[in-house]
């Protein structure tokens, strides 16, 4: 792809200070992604509501569930249950976000593209763009498999987290998030050591430390501010999402986060659901990354009003 960037990327990019050439980002997968997207048992995806708000979630089910006929399709088998926003959410032809991350070696890739055939319980991805991440901030899991007990529990829904969300937030060393802007939806990890996204009052902030400088997230957020997150209990499987209004902070010294921040973002929540122990794998104690173990923690400071 000559330049696969946004006007907003690219904007992004430049208020960073950062001159962007090879990006290796790809209109197909090659075949080394195509390989490592079927050997997963889960795929995080975005995509869009009715009101136009990113939604995140993830699919799961035994490797192989993922299919690649072709270097422009992602076919994935997987149910999907009735009263999880972002699966209702899918339709053919919607904008969709994937990223498949293995938490055993911290590899990473993504497709961004539009939604194909649909039925019950497949899902056509076809593929737009297709590109590696780096494996800084992801945290080594293993993950062992725990039967989801049936029924399911009903979806929690809430206007701001509780205490049981807040816990989670403040221990929590992964999240991911969903974005759009330009006509595509886009999915992205974070991470760092725990509590690295400190949340005060209905306000979350999150450090953002240095990446592939694509910036495609941040690029997004500056032409559309809404949001979501996903956080994940990997102890007892509970699944958290939050939306929201963002706002890039580009001044990381008036901040008394984490050391190796460039700079920040806020997330104002509107809206909270929760599915408890939906996961159907839990993990052992992380084996943090060297680059996440470098960044410290948030101090005492005050941070700024707006």
């Amino acid at each position: 792809m000559n330049n696969p960037f946004h006007a907003d990327e690219i904007l992004a990019q430049d208020m960073a200070g950062f001159d962007v050439e090879a990006h290796g980002i790809r209109e197909a997968m090659p075949e080394q992604h195509r390989l490592f997207f079927t050997a997963l048992p889960y795929l995080f995806i975005s995509t869009l509501d009715e009101n136009g708000w990113p939604v995140a979630t993830l699919l799961t089910g035994p490797a192989g569930f993922i299919r690649t006929p072709d270097d422009t399709h992602l076919r994935i088998n997987a149910p999907r249950r009735t009263d999880d926003p972002a699966l209702v959410a899918l339709q053919p032809g919607k904008q969709i976000g994937g990223l498949g991350i293995d938490f055993s070696n911290r590899r990473r890739n993504r497709v961004n593209g539009r939604i194909g055939r649909i039925d019950k319980n497949r899902i056509e991805i076809v593929v737009d763009q297709s590109f590696g991440n780096c494996p800084q901030y992801i945290q080594i899991r293993k993950l062992t498999d725990v039967p989801v007990s049936l029924p399911l529990p009903a979806r929690e829904d809430m206007t701001e987290p509780d205490a049981d969300a807040r816990a989670l937030i403040a221990r929590s060393d992964t999240f991911f998030i969903a974005s759009h802007a330009h006509g595509g939806a886009d999915v992205s990890h974070r991470g760092g050591q725990p509590g690295f996204a400190h949340l005060v009052g209905n306000r979350l902030w999150v450090p953002d430390y240095r990446g592939n400088r694509f910036m495609n997230t941040l690029g997004n957020l500056l032409a559309e501010p809404r949001a979501a997150l996903l956080f994940m209990d990997f102890d007892n499987g509970d699944i958290l999402h939050l939306q929201g209004h963002t706002q890039i902070h580009w001044q990381p010294e008036v901040f008394p986060g984490p050391e190796g921040a460039e700079r920040y973002w806020s997330l104002d929540i509107t809206r909270v659901w929760r599915f408890r122990a939906a996961l159907p794998w839990r993990a052992a104690s992380a084996d943090f990354s060297p680059a996440a173990l470098k960044t410290g923690h948030w101090s005492g400071g005050q941070l700024p009003i707006s």
